[in-house]
Protein backbone atom coordinates (compact mmCIF):
# COMPACT_ATOMS: atom_id res chain seq x y z
CA UNK A 1 0.00 0.00 0.00
CA UNK A 2 1.26 3.01 -1.13
CA UNK A 3 0.08 6.68 -0.73
CA UNK A 4 -1.14 8.72 -3.57
CA UNK A 5 -0.11 11.95 -4.21
CA UNK A 6 -2.52 13.79 -3.02
CA UNK A 7 -2.18 11.45 0.24
CA UNK A 8 1.46 12.06 0.03
CA UNK A 9 1.12 15.75 -0.17
CA UNK A 10 -1.11 15.78 2.66
CA UNK A 11 1.09 13.56 5.21
CA UNK A 12 3.77 15.75 4.06
CA UNK A 13 1.79 18.47 5.52
CA UNK A 14 0.83 16.54 8.62
CA UNK A 15 4.27 15.54 9.22
CA UNK A 16 5.53 19.57 8.44
CA UNK A 17 3.31 21.04 10.32
CA UNK A 18 3.63 18.15 13.34
CA UNK A 19 7.41 18.03 13.66
CA UNK A 20 8.93 20.50 11.61
CA UNK A 21 10.62 22.42 14.61
CA UNK A 22 11.77 19.11 16.16
CA UNK A 23 13.68 18.58 12.56
CA UNK A 24 15.13 21.95 11.90
CA UNK A 25 16.69 20.97 15.55
CA UNK A 26 17.56 17.71 14.52
CA UNK A 27 19.70 19.13 11.42
CA UNK A 28 21.05 21.68 13.99
CA UNK A 29 22.54 18.62 16.02
CA UNK A 30 23.71 17.16 13.13
CA UNK A 31 25.13 19.97 11.27
CA UNK A 32 27.03 22.95 12.99
CA UNK A 33 27.28 25.28 9.66
CA UNK A 34 24.36 27.26 9.64
CA UNK A 35 24.44 27.72 5.45
CA UNK A 36 25.13 24.04 5.20
CA UNK A 37 22.45 23.24 8.11
CA UNK A 38 19.67 24.79 6.25
CA UNK A 39 20.70 22.91 3.19
CA UNK A 40 20.40 19.56 5.41
CA UNK A 41 16.99 20.77 6.82
CA UNK A 42 15.85 21.16 2.48
CA UNK A 43 17.53 17.32 2.22
CA UNK A 44 15.30 16.25 4.97
CA UNK A 45 12.58 17.71 3.83
CA UNK A 46 13.18 16.59 0.33
CA UNK A 47 14.34 12.64 1.59
CA UNK A 48 11.16 12.71 3.68
CA UNK A 49 8.46 14.28 0.80
CA UNK A 50 9.58 11.26 -1.37
CA UNK A 51 9.66 8.46 1.12
CA UNK A 52 5.50 9.47 2.00
CA UNK A 53 5.00 7.67 -1.10
CA UNK A 54 5.76 4.49 0.45
CA UNK A 55 4.50 5.06 3.83
CA UNK A 56 2.21 2.52 4.46
CA UNK A 57 1.56 2.71 8.53
CA UNK A 58 3.17 0.19 9.99
CA UNK A 59 4.48 2.62 12.20
CA UNK A 60 3.66 6.35 13.14
CA UNK A 61 4.30 9.24 11.21
CA UNK A 62 6.79 10.37 13.96
CA UNK A 63 8.41 7.44 13.55
CA UNK A 64 9.22 7.61 9.80
CA UNK A 65 9.64 11.08 10.44
CA UNK A 66 12.31 10.85 12.08
CA UNK A 67 13.84 7.66 10.83
CA UNK A 68 13.80 9.52 7.40
CA UNK A 69 15.31 12.43 9.12
CA UNK A 70 18.21 11.02 10.99
CA UNK A 71 19.21 8.45 7.94
CA UNK A 72 19.10 11.52 5.89
CA UNK A 73 21.01 13.66 8.46
CA UNK A 74 23.56 10.27 9.38
CA UNK A 75 24.18 10.51 5.44
CA UNK A 76 24.95 14.05 5.30
CA UNK A 77 27.49 13.75 7.96
CA UNK A 78 29.39 10.63 6.60
CA UNK A 79 29.47 12.20 3.33
CA UNK A 80 31.01 15.41 4.22
CA UNK A 81 33.40 14.46 7.03
CA UNK A 82 33.86 10.89 5.73
CA UNK A 83 36.62 8.67 8.20
CA UNK A 84 38.98 11.73 9.05
CA UNK A 85 36.48 13.17 11.81
CA UNK A 86 36.96 12.32 15.24
CA UNK A 87 33.96 11.24 16.66
CA UNK A 88 33.39 9.90 19.89
CA UNK A 89 32.30 6.71 20.73
CA UNK A 90 30.40 5.38 24.39
CA UNK A 91 33.78 3.27 24.70
CA UNK A 92 36.19 6.61 24.97
CA UNK A 93 34.39 7.62 28.36
CA UNK A 94 37.04 9.41 30.35
CA UNK A 95 37.36 9.24 34.26
CA UNK A 96 37.65 12.58 34.64
CA UNK A 97 35.29 13.71 37.98
CA UNK A 98 32.40 16.38 36.79
CA UNK A 99 31.53 19.45 38.23
CA UNK A 100 28.51 21.44 38.19
CA UNK A 101 28.25 24.22 36.14
CA UNK A 102 27.89 27.61 37.81
CA UNK A 103 25.39 30.00 38.26
CA UNK A 104 26.71 32.55 36.21
CA UNK A 105 27.65 30.74 32.81
CA UNK A 106 25.87 32.30 29.93
CA UNK A 107 22.65 29.86 28.75
CA UNK A 108 23.85 30.87 24.95
CA UNK A 109 27.70 29.56 25.82
CA UNK A 110 26.03 26.80 27.41
CA UNK A 111 24.28 25.86 24.28
CA UNK A 112 26.50 26.29 22.04
CA UNK A 113 29.02 23.99 23.95
CA UNK A 114 26.51 21.06 23.80
CA UNK A 115 25.74 21.55 20.44
CA UNK A 116 29.76 21.78 20.04
CA UNK A 117 29.88 17.98 22.02
CA UNK A 118 26.75 16.62 20.49
CA UNK A 119 28.34 16.98 16.94
CA UNK A 120 31.49 14.69 18.42
CA UNK A 121 29.51 11.89 18.85
CA UNK A 122 28.87 9.29 16.80
CA UNK A 123 26.07 9.27 13.97
CA UNK A 124 24.05 6.60 15.98
CA UNK A 125 24.50 7.48 19.92
CA UNK A 126 23.83 11.26 17.94
CA UNK A 127 21.18 9.74 16.40
CA UNK A 128 19.88 8.37 20.50
CA UNK A 129 20.41 11.83 22.55
CA UNK A 130 18.87 13.83 19.61
CA UNK A 131 15.64 11.86 20.22
CA UNK A 132 16.09 11.93 23.81
CA UNK A 133 16.59 15.47 23.72
CA UNK A 134 13.09 15.80 21.90
CA UNK A 135 11.38 14.12 24.68
CA UNK A 136 10.92 11.36 22.46
CA UNK A 137 10.31 8.25 24.82
CA UNK A 138 12.55 5.28 24.89
CA UNK A 139 10.43 2.70 23.32
CA UNK A 140 9.83 5.30 20.66
CA UNK A 141 13.41 5.71 20.25
CA UNK A 142 14.20 1.56 19.85
CA UNK A 143 11.32 1.96 17.38
CA UNK A 144 12.92 4.20 15.67
CA UNK A 145 16.61 3.07 15.80
CA UNK A 146 15.97 -0.67 15.66
CA UNK A 147 17.83 -1.25 19.13
CA UNK A 148 15.73 -2.20 22.53
CA UNK A 149 14.23 -0.15 24.64
CA UNK A 150 16.95 -1.59 27.36
CA UNK A 151 19.58 -0.47 25.02
CA UNK A 152 18.46 2.50 24.86
CA UNK A 153 17.89 3.40 28.30
CA UNK A 154 21.53 2.23 28.88
CA UNK A 155 22.57 4.44 25.73
CA UNK A 156 20.84 7.06 27.05
CA UNK A 157 22.83 7.11 30.37
CA UNK A 158 26.42 6.22 29.00
CA UNK A 159 25.52 9.46 26.46
CA UNK A 160 24.73 11.83 29.16
CA UNK A 161 27.49 10.72 31.47
CA UNK A 162 29.98 11.21 28.47
CA UNK A 163 28.45 14.43 27.43
CA UNK A 164 28.65 15.90 31.56
CA UNK A 165 32.15 15.23 31.70
CA UNK A 166 33.42 16.41 28.46
CA UNK A 167 31.39 19.32 29.01
CA UNK A 168 32.95 20.45 32.55
CA UNK A 169 36.17 19.08 31.46
CA UNK A 170 35.77 21.77 28.39
CA UNK A 171 34.80 24.65 30.92
CA UNK A 172 37.45 23.98 33.12
CA UNK A 173 39.88 24.29 30.40
CA UNK A 174 38.26 27.34 28.90
CA UNK A 175 36.49 25.97 25.89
Amino acid sequence: MTASPNGQESLYQEAVADYGPALARLARGYEPDAQKCEDLVQEIHLALWLSLRSFNGRCSLRTWAYRVAHNTAVSHVTRRRGKAARLVSLDDLADEPSTPPSAEEDLGLVRRRLLELLQTLAPADRQVILLYLEDVDAASIAEIVGLSPGNVATKIHRIKKLLSRRFHAGVRHGA
